[in-house]
């Protein structure tokens, strides 16, 4: 007996499978990271891949800043024509996006240590502050949306992955590591940006201690100065009449703030409290 005859006939035939759709493309960049662009057709020039360019360009990134960056520059890096950098990489954006991926390159193979969520949790803040130190040029990367790179991905993951065991819902857990990630890139930004305007001003009094002149006679230049301390603004511009709190904190705390990294950490720490407060009003464990 055929299984045709042996089917019972209140028993409906199967179904067949629905044809796939095929995949939405990709925005350009991402098709390229995830392996989904098809060949031109024209070759790729030999001796020369994507990934030489996004380690070039993360070279200049690094030692020129961002605003260095462009594709003729790169392709004078590597030795090759800009034309041929367009045969692996679209554009520029494209290439912004493949740098952002390639900073993050490990962060597949990243292992956070700790006891519990808060030690995991402000490693992988730490972690994510020295990769933006390294490379001071990714504060000033345009955001309009969340990165999407497999390596960016990796890292959200490990960040996700703090949690386990504690009940947070995974909404909570993607806003809490949002929440980090912006606060840490504020951080950094700000950082960055001190030290640049820092170097600008050391560049514009030629390297020279302050005071020092540039030469002899009267048209000798002077080096700036040390850049003023928020303390010390505070204390020449306020009077206790008109700004009686901030006169108190200028005039009471200590003559400087503690260093850079303790004052992110600080913050870092405050944060975590109120995660803690999240955890502590969810459900239960996993």
């Amino acid at each position: 007996m055929s299984a045709e005859q042996a089917r019972s006939p209140a028993e409906p035939a199967p179904r067949e499978p629905a044809p796939r759709e095929p995949a939405p493309p990709l925005p350009p960049g991402l098709d390229l990271l995830w392996g989904r662009r098809g060949r031109g057709k024209r070759g790729p020039r030999p001796g020369l891949s994507a990934s030489a360019i996004v380690e070039a360009a993360i070279r200049v990134a690094d030692a020129e800043g961002l605003e260095a960056v462009s594709m003729a520059r790169v392709a004078h890096e590597l030795g090759f024509t800009t034309m041929s950098l367009y045969r692996h990489v679209t554009s520029k954006d494209e290439l912004l996006q493949l740098m952002w991926n390639g900073s993050a390159v490990g962060a597949e193979s990243l292992e956070l240590a700790g006891e519990d969520w808060r030690a995991k949790l402000r490693m992988w803040s730490v972690v994510q502050r020295e990769m933006l130190d390294r490379h001071p040029w990714i504060t000033q990367m345009p955001m309009a949306a969340p990165p999407l790179a497999p390596n960016s991905l990796h890292f959200v993951e490990r960040g996700l992955a703090a949690f386990d065991g504690t009940g947070l819902p995974d909404w909570e857990r993607i806003r809490v590591i949002g929440l980090i990630s912006s606060y840490t890139l504020n951080e950094a930004r700000m950082a960055h940006d001190a030290a640049r305007a820092a170097q600008l001003a050391l560049q514009a009094g030629q390297g020279l201690p302050a005071g020092q002149k540039t030469g002899a006679g009267p048209g000798a230049e002077t080096a700036p100065a040390p850049m003023p301390t928020f303390e010390s603004l505070l204390r020449e511009l306020i009077d206790e009449e008109r700004y009686p709190r901030l006169y108190r904190l200028a005039w009471s705390g200590p003559d400087s703030l503690p260093d850079e990294r303790a004052e992110f950490l600080w913050g870092l720490d405050r944060i975590l409290d109120g995660v803690q407060i999240l955890i502590d009003q969810a459900p239960g464990p996993d």
